[in-house]
């Protein structure tokens, strides 16, 4: 299975035995994800809703569908952030979306910046897609930030595109294509 090394965190695929670890990171960043995650039933924050995501994340990494990296610290006993490319297309297409998040004690300090970017060279380079997309709600000045300093670029704005945080708000659409197909256009 995939194991990514950065300069300060272990990228993974989670399996159902660290089950434990998604429910820790969930509770204690419950409060700061909930501005810009969907509601939450209490459902969600259990031990079994974590193992039954993990179970379906890595049903869509054997379909090739979806590939959602955990960055675990160096010991391997806290996820400093999750780092998700879904809805993964083949084809004539090659694209993805990009999701991910951070644990409150770690933002601000370029973890997602290190994690994401390992997360892209990946799908670039081993996965070979073409284009990876990503968006966020325009007050989440910190994802816009992190997806220009990635070399993400924005085209456009969705309106009541995603319903988070209990409303359907609009988002803003940027994406990065593969440097390597940069020849083929």
């Amino acid at each position: 299975m995939t194991k990514i090394k950065t300069a300060r965190t272990f990228l993974t695929f989670l399996t159902t035995d660290q089950s434990e670890l998604l429910l820790e990171y969930r509770l204690t960043n419950r409060a700061h994800l909930s501005p810009w995650e969907p509601s939450r039933s209490n459902d969600f924050y259990t031990q079994a809703s974590c193992k039954q995501q993990i179970i379906m994340q890595l049903k869509n990494l054997e379909q090739g569908a979806g590939y959602c990296f955990a960055a675990l610290s160096p010991n391997k006993e806290e996820i400093i952030g999750l780092c998700n490319f879904n809805n993964v297309v083949h084809g004539v297409f090659q694209a993805c979306h990009l999701g991910y998040s951070v644990a409150e004690n770690y933002q601000g300090k370029g973890y997602m910046k290190e994690v994401v970017s390992a997360g892209i060279n990946h799908m670039f380079d081993e996965v070979g897609l073409h284009r990876i997309m990503a968006n966020y709600i325009p007050d989440n000045h910190r994802s816009a930030a992190l997806l220009r300093k990635l070399g993400f670029e924005e085209e456009g704005r969705a309106r009541s595109y995603l319903k988070i945080a209990g409303k359907w708000q609009d988002h803003i659409l940027t994406s990065r294509i593969n440097p390597a197909h940069s020849e083929e256009r």
